[in-house]
This record gives structure tokens, C-alpha cells and sequence, in this order.
């Protein structure tokens, strides 16, 4: 016996509704939250990468005017070698172990690089390369394009983690998804501070890192 049209309506209306009530369990919203925190964790690994690509070539820069400086070159040159070792994927995010050793080793270059301005003072012919010059304004655009690929994967985590643990996503979060909060980046300023490429550091020696350690806290 062939259905009423009305009882065809009321299957296509409750087909509506269970649609409707399911997207806003978190179906279709956790994912797409958690895409865009994807999305901007390749922007930060990405910046990342430009620098450490730039790391090479700065390090045989310095080495080439200052070949007395070789301590300070293999921190550099280690800390980089740390750095891109550790590949944190996207299913890495939620770990909190892995995204902390990851962060860790990019806190390392970034305070390796620092040592670097305590070098340059006392070598006043490398300042006045013009490849130093270019690698340095490559250095300080890129670490802006870190901090701005961490600010903007930091609130794409935010509204990741915001969405799975608030009603009535957290339903499908739990029951479906089984996300898990993603790991943001965290304020660390002794090592997170990118390094400054202004080298008026008169009183630094290439031996002595204090200063160097509170110009960059302080920055």
C-alpha cells in the first residue's frame, strides 16, 4: 500500500530533524574545527622550516669572518640539527609529550641564534656584508611569520578545543569524533622571544651570553 503524501512529509521532516539535531551535535562542526587547526599547524611548520633553512648559510657567514667563534657556531648548528629531527604531525597535536620535546627543540635554536648577536659586535666587517645583511633582514621576517603562524594556529586550537567540550558538540566530539583537546604554543619568555637583529650590543663579549639572555627576556 503506497504511502499518504502526508505521511511522506512527516519522513521527510523527521529526516530533517534528525539532520539538523546531528549537525549540531558536532558532526560536521568538530571536524572542520579541527581541519583549520591542521591547516594552520602547516603554517607554523612551515615557517619553521624557512628558518632553519636560512640557518645554513648565516652560520657559513659568520664562520667565514669569525672563525674563532666555533663554539657558539656549533650551537647553532646543533640546535638546528635538533630542531628539524623532530617532526610533530597532526596527529601529534593532542600529545602533549611530543608537542613539548617539538617546542622545546625550536626554543633551543631560537636562544642558539641569540648567542649569535654576541659575536657579530666585535666583527664589524661582517656587518657590513651584504649577504649578512640580507640573511639578517631573512631572519627577522621570518621569525615575525613564526610568531604570526603560532598566534593564528593557537586560536584555531582554541576554537577546536572550545567546540569539543561544549554542549551540544561535545556529544558528537565524544561519541563519533573521540577528539581529543589539541596542544597550543605557550608563552616561554627566556626562549620564545625571537632574536633581535639590532647588534648594538657594545658591552658583549663572544664569550658572555648574560646579557645576551636579558636583552632577549626583555625584548
Amino acid at each position: 500500500m503506497a504511502s499518504s503524501p502526508l505521511t511522506r512529509v512527516m519522513r521527510y521532516a523527521t529526516i530533517c530533524i534528525a539532520a539538523i539535531s546531528l549537525s549540531a551535535c558536532g558532526i560536521n562542526s568538530v571536524p572542520t574545527a579541527q581541519e583549520e587547526a591542521k591547516a594552520r599547524w602547516a603554517d607554523v611548520q612551515s615557517a619553521y622550516q624557512r628558518r632553519a633553512d636560512l640557518v645554513p648559510n648565516l652560520v657559513a657567514t659568520v664562520k667565514a669572518a669569525a672563525q674563532s667563534e666555533t663554539q657558539i657556531l656549533t650551537n647553532v648548528t646543533e640546535a638546528r640539527a635538533r630542531a628539524t629531527s623532530i617532526n610533530v604531525t597532526t596527529d601529534d597535536l593532542s600529545n602533549p609529550e611530543e608537542f613539548r620535546k617539538f617546542q622545546d627543540a625550536q626554543n633551543q635554536l631560537t636562544q642558539a641564534l641569540g648567542q649569535l648577536r654576541t659575536v657579530v659586535e666585535n666583527y664589524p666587517q661582517l656587518q657590513s656584508q651584504a649577504r649578512f645583511a640580507d640573511l639578517m633582514t631573512q631572519l627577522e621576517g621570518t621569525e615575525n611569520r613564526i610568531d604570526n603562524a603560532r598566534t593564528k594556529y593557537n586560536e584555531a586550537v582554541q576554537d577546536y578545543n572550545t567546540e569539543i567540550r561544549t554542549f551540544p558538540s561535545i556529544i558528537g566530539a565524544k561519541l563519533i569524533h573521540g577528539a581529543e583537546p589539541m596542544e597550543p604554543f605557550t608563552a616561554e619568555p627566556s626562549a620564545q622571544t625571537a632574536p633581535s637583529v639590532n647588534f648594538d650590543f657594545g658591552a658583549d663579549t663572544p664569550g658572555d651570553t648574560s646579557s645576551t639572555d636579558t636583552d632577549t627576556a626583555a625584548n
